[in-house]
């Protein structure tokens, strides 16, 4: 449960009215000055949001907390002397924090397993470093879960001509240490191997954190009290697991970002990234790639798996604020007053990426820049100033560090789709409206649509082919009982919403056992359900609100996501998924009139319901079979056909 502040009822304050849900916060010296002042400022945002932590029937026991800092130089300096280690000079050797399994002979193996890739990948091993740490305070089931904390330090190798070519490096190393362990455990007896974790492995931030509460993470690791541990940003956070039960690895921040709400399109957007394994090439990453798969391990968190998409998106050349954008874009299709160069880049990349859609306040950094973004609907609270020493501090609310008003210069809330963003290196805060005007005309991305896109709707020259429609001698009654629709269906549901565009009324929750559970035939799309943690989202008005809402729909193949095939990749979208007997002609008919861009084909998908489950089983493998002879004999269109539905 949540755990509210303990002050009773003052004034207009009411604890009834305390809603908890991840604590997100940062603070950064725009200027890039780097202090162990920043550090303690970061714990102490990150202690005053420990009531949007959680805790469990254990009060020692919560569900994680955690700080992401640029690489603090004089404290691995320090023990590169005591052990005689020659380092190299800051951002030429990297830390990788490691969570490996308590079990000895298994950490021995996940460890030669990093050095050997390490290596392998031209890169060389420094030395291990054991991460000090004070269990005063830890509950028992903390410490019995915890794992053997050790950083490696790697040294860039010559074949890593500068440093974000030694960061995709490290992403590779890391990436063919860790993905295959869970089929190593099985076939070298050693117990633990999946534990091994790898929170942060770069050159610019490490990780601290952990299965800890978040006045612990400052006293847990030595290292975060130590004076040489210095950075000119800090990211903290305090967790409540919405998704996913709470455990060290799933603790923020990861490796780029810590979030606060739910994504709650994250199944289908893993789907996606793994649907476009055998399309996506890159230049810049090359064979590397082919070593990264899968670039989103199973059984992660939604926030792990979007930081996994934003870790691709950096490592294959976009910028880290042009990766957010098309992982989070604004309201932009019905949204009248864009510009219209804005408005072509968000519609061009709507191909390239899907949303990640829901509740979402992110924090994100990759050592240089440092900022933060909501999503389209702003249902999360995120608040930041700026002060006269050149701090900049963001949070889930405002009051997280204590500054004089004298002292502030500068404060506002993040508002929907907008865009905090600090560059360090600049020395600056880049506004809004000027990073996004400056992505929008970095490329003719308007040139680009009219070159490659088609809307249905607008495909009027196109006569549709409504031959290929079988007719059936099957009534309208028979075909809804072969669907299982239901009498309460056709009165209570399509009538309305037919007649008087009405949404179907109901009393709140079902008491009706889930398709699968049931022993009656249901409606094919009850077999499907939206997967995502109800816990704090407010409900969305598709009609009011239809400025951040879209039913636009990409029919056929995606460009690469990492290639530069721009403005040569033809696209075909429909407005909303409800075709039209006459919108799927269409769709069949286009591949005359486009030059042949998009290829069709249809899949019949019924099969005789005399033969049973067996014969069901059946039927699925033969479309997969049928579906993977279209696509070899060039097809890129599939339609699924249910037409030749019979007695």
């Amino acid at each position: 449960m949540g755990r509210t502040p303990p002050q009773a009822a003052t004034g207009l304050y009411d604890p009834r009215n305390e809603h908890d849900a991840c604590g997100v916060g940062m603070v950064a010296h725009i200027k890039g000055a780097k202090s162990h002042d920043i550090v303690t400022q970061a714990l102490e945002i990150l202690a005053n949001l420990d009531h949007r932590g959680a805790v469990g029937a254990d009060p020692l026991l919560g569900d994680g907390a955690g700080i992401l800092l640029q690489v603090p130089d004089p404290l691995f300096r320090k023990w590169a002397d005591e052990h005689g280690h020659y380092l190299p000079q800051a951002g030429d050797y990297a830390v990788a924090m490691c969570f490996l399994p308590a079990q000895d002979e298994a950490r021995d193996f996940v460890e030669k397993q990093l050095e050997r890739f390490a290596e392998k990948e031209g890169q060389r091993v420094v030395g291990w470093r054991d991460v000090p740490t004070t269990l005063d305070g830890l509950g028992k089931a903390v410490i019995n879960s915890m794992p053997v904390i050790r950083q490696c330090i790697i040294a860039r190798g010559e074949n890593c001509p500068d440093g974000d070519a030694f960061e995709r490096k490290l992403v590779v190393i890391r990436k063919q240490t860790l993905n295959p362990l869970a089929a190593l455990e099985g076939k070298y007896d050693l117990p633990g191997l999946t534990t091994a974790y790898i929170p942060s492995f770069s050159s610019r931030t490490v990780v601290y954190k952990g299965l800890l509460l978040a006045n612990q993470v400052g006293s847990f690791y030595d290292d975060l009290r130590d004076p040489d541990c210095v950075s000119a940003l800090g990211l903290v956070h305090q967790r409540f697991s919405t998704n996913t039960f709470p455990s060290w690895r799933l603790a923020h921040p990861y490796r780029f970002m810590a979030h606060n709400g739910e994504i709650n399109t994250v199944r289908g957007n893993v789907n996606w990234m793994e649907a476009r394994r055998r399309t996506m090439e890159s230049e810049l990453l090359g064979s590397d790639l082919d070593k990264m798969w899968p670039l989103i391990p199973h059984g992660q968190s939604d926030t792990a798996c979007l930081d996994n998409a934003l870790e691709l998106l950096v490592t294959g050349g976009y910028s880290l604020a042009h990766a957010m954008m098309m992982l989070m874009p604004e309201a932009w299709a019905k949204n009248a007053l864009m510009d219209p160069a804005r408005r072509a880049f968000y519609e061009y990349h709507a191909a390239l990426m899907e949303p990640w859609d829901g509740p979402a306040a992110v924090c994100f950094t990759d050592g240089r820049q440092i900022g933060a973004c909501l999503d389209r609907n702003g249902l999360r609270p995120a608040r930041w100033c700026t002060t006269k020493d050149d701090l900049v501090v963001l949070a889930s609310e405002s009051g997280v560090l204590p500054f004089d008003d004298a002292d502030i210069t500068r404060k506002w809330r993040l508002q929907p789709g907008r865009m905090l963003l600090i560059d360090l290196e600049q020395g600056r805060i880049v506004e809004d409206e000027e990073l996004k005007t400056e992505l929008a005309n970095a490329q003719p991305y308007e040139q680009w649509l009219k070159a490659a896109q088609y809307k249905l709707k607008d495909l009027d020259h196109i006569e549709p082919d409504l031959s290929e429609i079988p007719t059936t001698a099957t009534s309208l009654l028979e075909r809804q009982q072969a669907f299982g629709y239901t009498q309460e269906d056709v009165s209570r549901f399509l009538e309305p919403m037919a007649r008087g565009s009405e949404d179907p009324i109901g009393s709140m929750g079902t008491d009706t056992p889930i398709a699968v559970l049931s022993d009656r035939s249901r409606l094919l799309y009850d077999y499907f359900k939206q997967n995502f943690a109800q816990v704090t989202n407010p409900p969305i008005d598709p009609i009011r609100e239809e400025l951040v809402m879209s039913l636009l729909s990409m029919i056929g193949p995606r460009p690469n996501l990492l290639g530069r095939d721009a403005g040569t990749h033809k696209r075909l979208e429909v407005s909303q998924p409800i075709l039209t007997n006459e919108g799927l002609a269409k769709i069949r008919s286009v591949e005359v009139a486009l030059d042949g861009a998009f290829r069709t084909a249809t899949i019949d998908i019924t099969w005789d319901a005399s033969t049973g489950a067996d014969g069901l089983a059946m039927a699925l493998k033969e479309m997969c079979w049928a579906a993977t002879e279209a696509v070899l004999g060039d097809a890129n269109i599939l339609i699924l056909s249910d037409r030749g539905q019979g007695p």
